[in-house]
């Protein structure tokens, strides 16, 4: 009987597939490259919600923000919401955690058995927008300083951060093969924060790019053109109050493609580390991101919107045993992560729960017969004044919000949206279709109403528990001493013999 298969998930923060190499892009990402080789590549993923954590919980529970309240970075993600740790764990998986995730309230964990690290993010209610006061800048949100500061550091907070992360995941997958339960099958996420902003790199990977190297924005910014959401990003990101050098942008992009390339050699160290213990051949390998980078395109950065740059994921599934190399070009979305995974881990077989998702399994894609193209999303946080839905299928991109002017792309001729056919007579037939979907799916006043009173009742518990003395929810790895390394208690040669891989003995 063959076992089934370890799942490795590599998750990084803001990586637009547009810059990989396997997409055409300009960063050096070897690792990747060969794992998107042998694998299959989706041409078209997208995040459901362009932000950290409500697209982090997406990911985890394959149910959009709308059904989870997990509406922006500062949103509680509810312990009742099955994840795919929770589907894989009853099936037998040993699950485990290292690196960001995002998650906000007192659950840290959503089903992992383990978690090895703390979050990068804190896990409280003060990053909550505020969409009764959308003249109001949050002190705490991005501005441009990530921009007009990027170039080379020789320490980071997210360098100390992801090299704990990477350290811990390479011990685990060593742990995993001399421990006593080696015959578990795992599931270990390890996620990055790189190559999100600020755009700063150490000169080992800032010097594999030169300045002829880094493309400029293809798109410029055209203020007479701004759509109404992008002039509230303009003004929430502080843009508006900080002019950017054609210089800042070169130096910005350089040290994100740096990053990127600081991702892929940590790619490399886990790859190396699942072939020296025997264990590559029988791990299903997915990388990803939980959304995108505008990175300067349209005068634009970070994330936010549902553009290309922001939206798109990359999405590599690495295994070759199991699946055949392709690259898919159907619009999928990390929504579809966990019936992947819980079909997986249960030997081809949807578990019934699983029924209740907006995701859809991606192992037709993965085996070649086809699958579904569609993409929907969901955007509820800084910069919106009411709820923006997407919906990506076939050719066409529909964005809409009851406060804003509908968006309708062809992308199969215009890749960089730069031709809004809402108001084409000729496409008036698919525009009235798109809308009478959202009327359908969604219920926009009740879900605007919903978000404010979550907001509310937010703002409220923040400031109260801001005052006296702090309770942390965030995450504390547990470590306990006494059984770490050698200690008296422990015959020194049954020790060092369990220690060593391969074994002695």
């Amino acid at each position: 009987m063959t076992p089934r298969p370890n799942i490795l998930v590599i998750m990084a923060d803001q990586m637009a597939p547009s810059a990989l190499a396997c997409h055409g892009g300009a960063a050096k990402t070897p690792h990747i490259s060969a794992l998107a080789e042998d694998g299959i590549v989706f041409d078209a993923a997208y995040c459901n919600s362009p932000l950290c954590s409500p697209s982090r919980a997406v990911f985890m529970s394959g149910r959009l923000p709308s059904k989870t309240g997990v509406y922006d970075n500062a949103a509680e993600f509810r312990s009742d919401i099955p994840t795919f740790a929770h589907h894989l764990r009853l099936a037998g998986y040993r699950t485990t955690l290292t690196g960001k995730m995002h998650f906000c309230g007192a659950d840290q964990l959503h089903g992992f058995e383990r978690r090895l690290t703390t979050d990068i993010y804190p896990a409280d209610f003060g990053w909550t927008p505020d969409w009764d006061r959308p003249e109001a800048r949050p002190s705490w949100y991005h501005n441009m300083s990530s921009v007009i500061d990027a170039g080379l550091c020789v320490r980071s907070n997210q360098i100390d951060f992801d090299e704990e992360v990477v350290h811990a995941a390479e011990k685990d997958v060593f742990d995993h093969v001399r421990g006593q339960d080696r015959q578990r099958p795992f599931c270990l996420v390890v996620s990055l924060a790189h190559p999100h902003d600020p755009y700063a790199i150490p000169e080992r990977w800032w010097k594999l790019y030169s300045d002829d190297e880094i493309p400029p924005p293809r798109l410029p910014l055209d203020r007479r053109k701004l759509h109404p959401h992008e002039e509230r990003l303009w003004q929430v990101c502080d843009m508006d109050q900080t002019p950017i050098s054609a210089e800042q942008v070169r130096r910005a992009r350089r040290a994100y493609y740096g990053a990127i390339s600081y991702v892929d050699d940590h790619v490399g160290r886990l790859m190396q580390a699942l072939k020296a213990t025997s264990l590559a051949e029988n791990t299903i390998v997915i990388v990803t991101s939980d959304h995108g980078e505008m990175l300067g395109e349209r005068g634009f950065w970070y994330k936010m919107s549902f553009f290309e740059g922001a939206s798109r994921v990359p999405l590599i599934v690495h295994a070759p045993k199991l699946f055949s190399p392709r690259r898919v070009t159907q619009a999928v979305s990390l929504a579809d992560i966990l019936p992947t995974l819980a079909e997986i881990g249960n030997d081809g077989a949807l578990p019934d729960s699983v029924s209740e998702i907006d995701g859809r399994s991606l192992l037709p894609h993965l085996c070649g017969k086809g699958g579904h193209d569609e993409a929907i999303g969901e955007y509820l946080a800084e910069g919106a004044i009411a709820p923006i839905i997407m919906i990506r299928r076939g050719a066409h991109k529909f964005v809409h919000s009851p406060a804003d002017p509908d968006q309708l792309y062809d992308l199969s001729i215009d890749p960089d949206e730069c031709h809004n056919l809402a108001g084409d007579p000729s496409h008036a037939p698919v525009l009235a279709a798109l809308r009478a979907e959202v009327a359908e799916r969604w219920d926009l006043t009740a879900l605007d109403a919903a978000v404010r009173d979550s907001q509310r009742r937010r703002h409220l518990v923040a400031q109260a528990l801001a005052q006296g003395e702090l309770a942390s929810w965030d995450f504390q790895p547990r470590r306990d001493a006494s059984r770490e390394y050698i200690r008296n208690h422990m015959d020194l040669d049954d020790l060092e013999a369990r220690a060593r891989f391969p074994s002695v003995r």
